[in-house]
């Protein structure tokens, strides 16, 4: 969710149960503004919390010059002070995976390892241990959730004749009824179903707005919830996939966002609770 509205932007999601005491607010309205100053992003989106057993990192995300390509992740643990996180490589990715699990514990230093046993023969056995840190942990289930489940509505963005996405200046919101459909909602990510559409498929699409994928077509089906909230003036969007991720969008308005505060993990659950 933007900064410039952060107030707003989390009374819309309050209905998931999470939200931000007075102190935190008050801290993130003035913190994020001199993030944005000293790092020179276009602007600042609180991404969200994950939660630890320790300590709770806040989120914020910054934005460059191309909405989707230009993005750099930091993190805090009192909403003051702010430290840039790694880019998540596809090295960083296979180690997390494979050697953290469990709850985030709440320290950046903290260090998990992953023992393996290679067998070369009969004989010969060779133990490897996959070591990584729980900032790199970090780094990597934020790109996990923003691959997955982050989510715009259909005409937010704009992709130029150049390849540079920006926000859609002209964009004045879904209608109810549009924004009553998951059809209508994109993953904010580079396209993966997009290609595997036919010919005729893509001739009803736009280009400038429909180059991302749409909601409907995740798998497995039903892994998203739609509502609308406060006497039916917002659309709130809930991921089944990623508990804690909230997108929210307000009909016939400008005003979007999406917000993760949950515990980092996956609900690999998913398949089987439908």
């Amino acid at each position: 969710m933007d900064s410039d509205s952060l107030y707003y932007s989390l009374e819309l999601v309050a209905g998931s149960g999470y939200t931000l005491n007075v102190e935190q607010r008050t801290a993130l309205q003035t913190s994020l503004v001199i993030l944005k100053k000293n790092y020179k992003f276009r602007r600042v989106l609180f991404w969200g919390k994950i939660l630890g057993l320790k300590e709770d990192y806040f989120i914020a995300q910054g934005r460059g010059e191309d909405e989707m390509q230009d993005r750099k992740n930091l993190y805090s643990f009192n909403c003051m002070d702010w430290l840039l996180l790694p880019p998540a490589t596809d090295t960083m990715i296979e180690e997390v995976s494979k050697a953290a699990k469990g709850r985030f514990i709440g320290d950046p230093s903290y260090v998990y390892e992953h023992f393996e046993i290679h067998r070369q023969g009969e004989m010969d056995e060779e133990e490897v241990v996959t070591k990584v840190n729980e900032e790199s942990r970090l780094a990597v289930t934020i790109h996990q959730i923003d691959e997955q489940v982050s989510v715009v509505p259909r005409g937010a963005f704009i992709k130029s004749p150049h390849g540079h996405v920006n926000i859609n200046r002209s964009f004045g919101g879904l209608s109810h009824s549009e924004a009553g459909k998951l059809d209508n909602f994109l993953h904010f990510r580079e396209p993966k179903n997009l290609k595997k559409k036919s010919i005729l498929e893509m001739g009803d699409l736009n280009p400038a707005i429909d180059f991302l994928d749409v909601l409907s077509d995740d798998i497995p089906k039903g892994s998203w919830s739609l509502q609308f909230e406060c006497a039916s003036k917002v659309c709130v969007l809930r991921s089944l996939l990623w508990l804690g991720l909230t997108s929210y969008h307000v009909p016939m308005t400008p005003q979007h966002g999406y917000i993760y505060i949950g515990d980092g993990t996956k609900n690999l659950d998913l398949p089987f609770m439908l």
